[in-house]
């Protein structure tokens, strides 16, 4: 496992480790954090709550699976008001992946991908009107799921923050 670690730092993310599925504690704070609209999508998205599911529904995906891997792209800001860096690399993140989850839907075609962030695939989800017009390609947030990142890491042994001036996007695949 530790050849897939190098592959996701080979394939650009700053930083990875394995993840045991053990760890994943489902947590009403992230949905809170969530309904408070901190990203101002709660309930405006498929991919995000309440629309992306239960907490008893995603322990029911997650059942059976054991190892996953995190992945992560750190930013290195110039201020803390370094929008443009922030956004760079939360683009970078979302794209690297999307893409790496295809590379790792060969080996595992059942993988779980939980993203960072919220869906950026349209400009205005079709939420609650229509069906997601990529269902297919939608990511949950590792937080809409309702894991707190910074727990998943810490039981994980990898750091969540990386110094001053730093930015971290974490993601994370179940493979089955």
């Amino acid at each position: 496992m530790n050849e897939l670690v190098e592959q996701a730092v080979e394939f650009g993310f700053s930083h990875a480790a394995m993840l045991d599925t053990s760890t994943l504690i489902l947590r009403v704070e992230a949905r809170d954090m969530c309904a408070a609209q901190k990203c101002k999508s709660y309930n405006k998205s498929w991919v995000c709550p309440p629309a992306c599911g239960t907490f008893e529904e995603f322990y029911g995906r997650f059942a059976g699976y054991s190892k996953g891997l995190i992945v992560q792209t750190t930013a290195e800001l110039e201020d803390n008001f370094d929008y443009e860096s922030m956004e760079k690399a939360s683009m970078a993140q979302k794209e690297r992946f999307r893409d790496f989850r295809a590379v790792l839907a060969k080996r595992w075609p059942k993988l779980i991908a939980l993203g960072s962030g919220s869906c950026k695939l349209c400009a205005t989800c079709a939420w609650p009107d229509s069906p997601c017009r990529y269902p297919d390609e939608a990511i949950v947030s590792m937080e809409a799921a309702g894991l707190i990142v910074s727990e998943v890491c810490k039981a994980n042994d990898i750091n969540y923050y990386y110094g001053p001036l730093t930015l971290t996007y974490t993601s994370c695949y179940i493979l089955e």
